[in-house]
């Protein structure tokens, strides 16, 4: 009588092309759709700016790398049953620490992990490899299928692996916008740079930055500033004062743009006004950059007296100074300009009569936020 006998090669063969595939998505996912502008950075930081990172090219020879020293660890400890997973531990790992990038990498401290964390999790992986040994050589299951209890466990160590490597590795997604948006802005798709976090509410003054330029770049700051958070204040701006940096896009490139470098440390305001005094090349941008300060410090007497330089005072102006302008008419008993546009008047009408609907603030704020977050009216009273 013939017994069948299944085929055990073929079958841990299966759970090591699975773990594999589960290996280079993750790997290809994390480093080209995830970490790339992050590891660009890191590169130029290291290089001084002298070499520069190819996102395409570094995916590939990094998760190769890692295939192959997941292969000959595989090949040294003999794992190919249930526990086989565990040889993607230094793989993981290794992927971890290159991307658990500093976010002051430019100030000396390169990643965001301790040595002693990678040393405990280095231990725990030979703990765990010495005790997968000693039961590999005693398992009785023969069928690996995709449904096998040993397929299983395999995948459910690849998923505690990942989330380790999501541990360890920069995850900030604040940090992570700020790489994409620089990555963008080197690469002159200023647009594209726009739409990074667009919807999300998190943000810092090093992105308000970025964002100010792209949009600067774009001519649209006066449009569109105040439909992404605001972090900081007038003085955050632009990196003349070392407060916000750019990291991986050359600083060059914006003070081209601008007309002039500086020629040492000062405060936004101070380099827009010399710029106006030398009459610089770039006047919508500076005069933008000035109003868009004076807006977001709140000083409306002061973006009020000033806008009239800069734009004819009609229903062409930007949209966020037209919101400013007519919230100045209605906040000053004796303004210093006269400015009335009917659609803009009925807009503001519908705001103010939406809020005294609710007399909870932070009602008030939710139900206003629906309808008019984006708005520089939604800015100044409630941000």
């Amino acid at each position: 009588m013939n017994y069948y006998k299944p085929d055990k090669d073929s079958s841990t063969i299966t759970i090591r092309v699975m773990c594999a595939i589960v290996f280079v998505l993750f790997a290809w996912g994390w480093l080209y759709n995830f970490q790339a502008d992050a590891l660009a950075m890191t590169q130029h930081v290291l290089s001084g700016g002298l070499t520069h990172y190819n996102r395409i090219v570094g995916a590939v020879i990094i998760t190769v790398v890692l295939m192959i020293l997941q292969l000959i660890i595989h090949r040294a400890v003999k794992l190919h049953k249930r526990f086989h997973a565990l040889t993607y531990g230094p793989s993981m790992l290794m992927l971890a620490m290159l991307t658990g990038i500093s976010q002051t990498i430019d100030q000396g401290e390169s990643f965001n992990y301790s040595l002693g964390v990678v040393i405990i999790l280095a231990v725990i992986w030979v703990v765990l490899i010495f005790f997968a040994r000693m039961y590999d050589n005693i398992e009785k299951e023969l069928m690996f299928s995709l449904l096998s209890r040993s397929m299983w466990v395999n995948l459910l160590i690849m998923v505690v692996m990942i989330a380790s490597v999501a541990w360890i590795g920069n995850t900030n997604i604040v940090f992570q916008y700020r790489m994409k948006v620089e990555g963008n802005l080197m690469r002159g798709n200023y647009q594209e740079a726009l739409k990074v976090g667009k919807k999300s509410l998190e943000s810092d003054a090093d992105l308000l930055m970025l964002r100010m330029y792209a949009l600067a770049r774009c001519g649209e700051m006066g449009e569109h500033l105040f439909e992404y958070p605001i972090t900081g204040n007038s003085s955050d701006i632009l990196p003349t004062n070392g407060k916000t940096k750019m990291l991986l896009c050359p600083t060059d490139s914006l003070y081209r743009f601008m007309g002039a470098r500086p020629a040492e440390t000062m405060e936004p305001q101070r380099y827009l006004a010399m710029l106006q005094r030398r009459d610089s090349v770039n006047n919508k941008a500076i005069a933008d950059y000035l109003l868009c300060g004076y807006l977001i410090d709140k000083k409306l007497d002061s973006f009020a007296q000033t806008v009239g330089d800069y734009y004819t005072l009609d229903a062409h102006l930007p949209k966020h100074y037209r919101e400013a302008l007519t919230l100045y008419m209605h906040s000053r008993s004796n303004p210093l300009v006269n400015f009335k546009v009917p659609v803009m008047e009925e807009d503001y009408a519908n705001y103010q009569e939406l809020k005294q609907q609710y007399q909870d603030t932070m009602e008030r704020k939710t139900r206003v936020s629906e309808e008019y977050r984006g708005t520089y009216w939604y800015f100044f009273e409630f941000e």
